[in-house]
């Protein structure tokens, strides 16, 4: 039997990738198996996977014809795991040795759905420490109890589908696969669908996963039209969400949220290119009138004074909807993207639901 699955998706990162390579042979073991899927590179990363393939043990190559981007190769992934256990690694991040021995123990102890851990960003040469936003460590917690409050940043917020390991019950419950084709954000739904559904979690304050930012290839840097998948993700976060049994209490959180990542974008809108910048101020003003009213109320009365006017002013502008003419560039499944492009320490991902200030993250994208 395996006992863990590890689904890893590889595009263009021919510099890193042997680093990762390594790591996950510091973590085999004769019941793990990775899953490296190829997500259609056009460097020198194929070879590097074909001998991975042959030399690292428990690996299965899976190579994608046609570019899909992140979500969509970790469902190709998902789909063949085998393993009682999944978890998630990006092809140019790495692992400390035996980090998958020591999260299996966790889940196995305390028997629950998924488990969350910290994990260790890496700009440069320069190591920071981001902490899982939930204090109680290494007890049965409800998930659906870490979504809020509202004002503060919470389990949702913290949406790394590496950081943590998750029971094969969840895939088979459908609550694991990502929305196919989004370039950024995917993991902004998925993690609040699995704190919205699973039935238990734990926080493990285990430092195994090292995570590469600041690359110069990054669209975080970019700024291209792949980062405004963000706007897709987030309301597919406000409509499932609206369809919750408790959904007056959750909707505020991901209204806020949502408001304070396009904020975010706004405030450093200058990094887009001209037409995408266009596309972005119609395509959130468009977003903005879509808000349930109260909770979209609130939300802006909270916000400081230069943000709620901002985004004021922009619900009352013309809006393009989601078939404006920028075109997406073809994405790729390793590349760092941002929820909002919440700067380069931003992400699929973190910006403050309060404050708006950016946490540490990515989406997908095409480049890196």
């Amino acid at each position: 039997m395996v006992k863990l699955s590890v689904i890893v998706p590889f595009f263009n990162v021919q510099t890193f990738a042997p680093d990762t390579l390594r790591s996950l042979r510091a973590n085999a073991r004769e019941d793990f198996e990775f899953i490296l899927v190829d997500d259609c590179s056009t460097d020198g990363t194929p070879a590097l996977l074909e001998r991975a393939g042959r030399e690292l043990p428990g690996a299965v190559v899976l190579r994608h014809t046609v570019n899909g981007g992140l979500a969509t190769a970790r469902n190709t992934g998902l789909d063949a795991a085998r393993g009682e256990y999944v978890t998630f690694l990006d092809g140019d991040d790495w692992l400390a040795p035996g980090h998958y021995g020591r999260l299996l123990a966790v889940i196995e102890e305390l028997a629950v759905d998924f488990v969350r851990t910290d994990h260790v960003q890496c700009t440069g040469r320069a190591r920071t420490v981001h902490r899982a936003p939930e204090g109680r460590r290494g007890v049965v917690l409800d998930p659906r109890s870490a979504i809020l409050p509202a004002e503060r940043s919470t389990s949702v917020d913290y949406p790394y589908a590496w950081a943590g390991v998750y029971h094969r019950r969840l895939l088979e419950e459908g609550l694991l696969h990502f929305t196919d084709g989004l370039r950024t954000a995917e993991d902004r739904p998925w993690i609040w669908r699995l704190h919205r559904e699973a039935r238990t979690f734990a926080v493990a304050g285990l430092l195994g996963v090292f995570y590469r930012r600041g690359v110069a290839t990054s669209l975080t840097q970019i700024g291209d039209v792949r980062q405004l998948d963000f706007i897709r993700a987030f309301d597919q976060v406000i409509e499932e969400t609206a369809r919750d049994k408790d959904a007056d209490a959750l909707l505020p959180k991901a209204v806020r949220t949502y408001c304070a990542i396009i904020s975010h974008h706004l405030s450093s809108v200058e990094r887009f290119e001209p037409a995408v910048a266009r596309t972005l101020r119609s395509m959130s003003a468009s977003a903005l009138r879509r808000m349930p009213a109260e909770p979209l109320k609130d939300a802006l009365n909270s916000m400081d004074h230069d943000r709620a006017a901002r985004l004021r002013r922009l619900r009352r502008r013309p809006a393009l909807g989601h078939g404006s003419a920028v075109r997406a560039h073809p994405g790729g499944s390793n590349a760092r993207g941002s929820d909002a492009g919440c700067s380069d320490a931003g992400c699929s991902h973190t910006a403050h639901p309060d404050t708006g200030r950016p946490g540490a993250g990515r989406g997908s994208g095409a480049v890196r």
